[in-house]
């Protein structure tokens, strides 16, 4: 049974990462820090003194896109709102695949690492192995896993579409929203609705430097790199509820939307798959019950030349 969370605007935006907000519009990130003044015109006039006199003008500018994005987001806050549904699944791991509830997700198996003596990570370690216990059926332990997908409401996109600036100011804030919507469902699901964290204090800065237990890997990142999955979690969400679409090959719709897994498992981390050969792909393929040829075309970022 999947859970639909709705938030009005001005929940979320306490939970943007303006890092990549402004990062989107090419600042560097000590550009970002003022996002963490709050309405004193005076402390904002004095954080531009605090660069260098060759570097004010950068600053000045980023102060006046923050001052324009706070304006927008009032704006879109009397309208709209942002949407999250997720599901709890029982979850198994059968070697590089996971079993959620009645769908086989296959996974794939990071190529390279960092460190010598360090283990070639598949988000699938991080969950409890098909031979320790499937289900109570069987009188095992199932583990659990979480599947999300966050968005925006479409008609967002289509605004100002006759002025380019507040065009793109809007879709930057959007993906924004999308991603913050994601971290406060996501905060909700550890202490209360999974409630593996219920005594976890953190504040929103600790939350965007993912401090808290478990991990959160997106579809399309590196450790989940095939946005054919998409099609997988859409089985499991039905995605649809929140007005997401899925194209012919995996894309969500509206643009500003992300989906993903939640794991618990305190030794989870990020990683990345890196290239991987064709042997890795065609067994892929078997996996993912498609042809070699087919998964190429997602894959293709990941194949090694």
């Amino acid at each position: 049974m999947s859970t639909i969370l709705s938030y009005q605007i001005h929940e979320v935006v306490p939970y943007i990462n303006w890092v990549y907000f402004f990062h989107a519009w090419g600042f560097q990130p000590r550009f970002a820090t003022i996002a963490n003044i709050k309405c004193c015109y005076a402390c904002r006039a004095m954080w531009l003194t605090t660069f260098e006199e060759a570097d004010r003008p950068k600053a000045s500018e980023a102060l006046q896109l923050f001052k324009e994005a706070e304006r927008i987001l009032k704006l879109l806050d009397k309208k709209y709102k942002v949407q999250t549904i997720f599901r709890l699944c029982k979850a198994n791991s059968d070697g590089d695949d996971l079993i959620l509830d009645d769908v086989r997700i296959p996974l794939l198996r990071q190529q390279t690492h960092k460190k010598e003596d360090s283990p070639f990570l598949c988000l699938s370690d991080f969950v409890r192995p098909l031979s320790m216990g499937k289900c109570e059926a069987t009188g095992g332990v199932a583990d659990t896993v979480g599947v999300f997908a966050s968005t925006i409401e479409a008609d967002m996109e289509e605004l100002y579409e006759k002025d380019p600036y507040k065009h793109l100011l809007v879709q930057t804030l959007s993906d924004r929203l999308a991603e913050a919507a994601t971290e406060k469902m996501h905060e909700y699901v550890r202490k209360q609705a999974w409630g593996y964290a219920q005594k976890e204090e953190l504040a929103i800065a600790d939350l965007l430097i993912e401090k808290f237990q478990g991990i959160r890997p997106a579809v399309g990142y590196p450790s989940l790199p095939d946005q054919s999955i998409n099609f997988l979690i859409d089985e499991l969400l039905d995605m649809k509820q929140i007005g997401i679409a899925l194209t012919e090959n995996g894309a969500m719709k509206p643009h500003a939307t992300v989906c993903g897994m939640m794991f618990a498992h305190p030794a989870s981390h990020y990683f990345s798959v890196g290239k991987i050969g064709e042997d890795q792909l065609a067994d892929y393929a078997r996996r993912r019950g498609k042809s070699t040829d087919e998964m190429r075309k997602f894959l293709s970022a990941n194949l090694a030349l």
